[in-house]
């Protein structure tokens, strides 16, 4: 990965990190999860119409054939994610929450396995046990210590896995538009489906604390728009293998800000399952890629 994508997909981690202890700012000062949703990605539709429309910017709309895939994957990476996600803290921590998005790539090797038939070395499926074993500890901890699986947990899974299918299936389409336009469409895109929540939105954000409208910017500008150009960025600069091995940070970054902000801090069985969800990450992601390599090379296949 060259210094460019590095310095954008660390920028990136660090801004979606910040996410999840704003999104629980925001919730505790008084937004229903649909009116924050569609409040944050009104904003970020509009950052990215202005920025459209802005002279010499040279904004091209969509191709009509690619028009399909883009709406599915707004609606996967950013409906069906984002509902999940600030649903699913409702009940759970933002380092918890942070904690099993971390765990996406083990989602997405299984998709790649599922979808695109690749194959995975002896010590990648070791890894994925591993990692499903964390994430499984992360699950139950997430209700402290009545060792239940909560509905919020099974919420942001379902996020976790949506954006593992974001992921795998933008790379093509980062060949035929830039960064910023690919992120502008599926945004557009995803924001569509949050207009279901937009009864009572006005009274909504007139009822709610001032940390939680700023929050809710914030997440419009940062989170919602401009870490996805720059994610986008870092994924058509560099291998996307290395550049997502960025994500394993993310967990961290979550508990580290919820902690200085929120004063909130996951249980001690959700922490260990962290610990153990990462292990199995780097093991699929790392070392047991690099030990399929070295197999296949051995074997005459590369």
């Amino acid at each position: 990965m060259n210094r460019k994508a590095f310095i954008l997909a660390l920028f990136t981690v660090i801004i979606w990190g910040s996410g999840f202890a704003a999104i629980r700012a925001s919730l505790i000062g008084g937004y229903a999860p649909g009116h924050l949703v569609l409040t944050r990605f009104l904003i970020a539709s509009s950052v990215f119409v202005i920025y459209a429309l802005w002279p010499g910017t040279n904004f091209r709309l969509p191709r009509k054939e690619d028009l399909v895939q883009i709406i599915l994957l707004g609606w996967i990476g950013i409906s069906v994610y984002h509902l999940g996600v600030t649903f699913g803290e409702e009940t759970i921590s933002a380092g918890t929450a942070g904690m099993l998005i971390g765990s996406s790539p083990i989602f997405t090797a299984l998709i790649a396995v599922i979808v695109l038939k690749e194959r995975l070395s002896s010590l990648e499926w070791f890894g994925m046990l591993i990692g499903i074993i964390g994430i499984l500890l992360i699950t139950i901890g997430s209700e402290g210590a009545s060792f239940t699986i909560s509905k919020g947990a099974l919420l942001v899974l379902m996020a976790s896995v949506a954006t593992s299918l974001f992921f795998v299936f933008q790379k093509p389409l980062l060949i035929k538009y830039t960064p910023i336009e690919l992120t502008a469409y599926f945004t557009w895109a995803g924001t569509l489906p949050f207009f279901i929540y937009s009864p009572g939105l006005l009274e909504g954000i007139q009822g709610a604390s001032l940390e939680a409208n700023l929050s809710a910017v914030y997440m419009g500008i940062f989170p919602a728009a401009v870490a996805y150009v720059t994610w986008a960025t870092a994924l058509s600069m560099g291998a996307t293998g290395p550049v997502a091995s960025m994500l394993y940070f993310e967990p961290v970054v979550a508990i580290l800000i919820a902690w200085i902000w929120l004063k909130e801090f996951p249980s001690i069985l959700s922490i260990i399952g962290g610990i153990v969800a990462i292990l199995g990450v780097v093991i699929v992601s790392w070392i047991g890629s690099r030990y399929r390599l070295k197999k296949d090379r051995e074997m005459g296949l590369l």
